[in-house]
């Protein structure tokens, strides 16, 4: 797969790649993944390599300038197959798991981190094929945005992680919260960790997971849960899960 990003910052999102799993992964000879950066400053015909200016109409910040964009688009759509151009804005589909599992299987695409103010529209309006925003909240750029998609996207990249399993394994990859996790020492500060996750039983140890899951999306993402049709194995498990926590059974 192969990412694009646009950026005046590049050192920004670069930074965060050049380390952790995803970056061993990008950095393989046999790499999975690419990612290939993009300045629009590199595209503006400016002597002071400006891509904004004041916005029509008035108001406060600067938005970026059409030309250098779209200039930019066009070398990108030279080189190599377009890809999907997604703008990272408030206005977009929010992100989330099933979306990022929607972008690993496209074979390249752009994503575009504003500043200031914006885009041009007249740019979003030619040249982006998708917007997606991360939450309602603002943000100085989309690079921090692009960072978290990339992020979240490469590592459902078959050879990205060391563990194949471990995507799989993930939070929100079965559409609940993940379970909690324990590790050595057993004993540690007078706490030991659950007796069933010792026992070397590995379909009770399974069962035990997924109650855990169930139950704590039933009290941290009851919206989550609200979505889902559970069977009567699930409904079972999460109904003891809350038995066993005191708090009775979903209504």
């Amino acid at each position: 797969m192969r990412i694009d990003i646009i950026t005046i910052f590049p050192e920004l999102v670069r930074h965060w790649f050049d380390q952790g799993v995803v970056g061993r992964a990008l950095a393989k000879n046999d790499a999975p993944a690419s990612l290939h950066y993009w300045n629009p400053r590199s595209y503006s015909d400016d002597r002071h390599q400006r891509v904004d200016d004041r916005p029509f109409g008035g108001g406060p910040g600067m938005v970026m300038q059409y030309e250098p964009l779209a200039r930019t688009a066009a070398a990108i759509n030279a080189d190599g197959d377009k890809p999907l151009h997604i703008y990272l804005s408030p206005q977009g589909t929010t992100f989330n798991h099933e979306l990022a599992a929607e972008l690993a299987r496209k074979p390249r695409i752009a994503l575009w981190c504003g500043r200031y103010e914006g885009l041009d529209q007249r740019f979003i309006d030619e040249h982006i094929d998708a917007e997606i925003s991360i939450g309602d909240f603002v943000l100085s750029g989309g690079e921090i945005a692009a960072a978290i998609i990339i992020d979240a996207v490469l590592r459902l990249i078959p050879g990205v992680l060391g563990d194949a399993a471990s995507a799989a394994e993930d939070s929100f990859h079965h559409k609940l919260l993940d379970h909690p996790h324990y590790t050595r020492p057993e004993n540690t500060a007078k706490i030991r960790a659950p007796e069933i996750l010792l026992s070397g039983n590995h379909a009770l140890i399974a069962r035990w997971r997924l109650k855990q899951a169930l139950g704590r999306t039933f009290l941290h993402r009851p919206d989550i849960l609200n979505q889902l049709e559970l069977s009567d194995a699930q409904q079972k498990l999460l109904n003891e899960f809350l038995t066993e926590q005191h708090l009775g059974e979903p209504s």
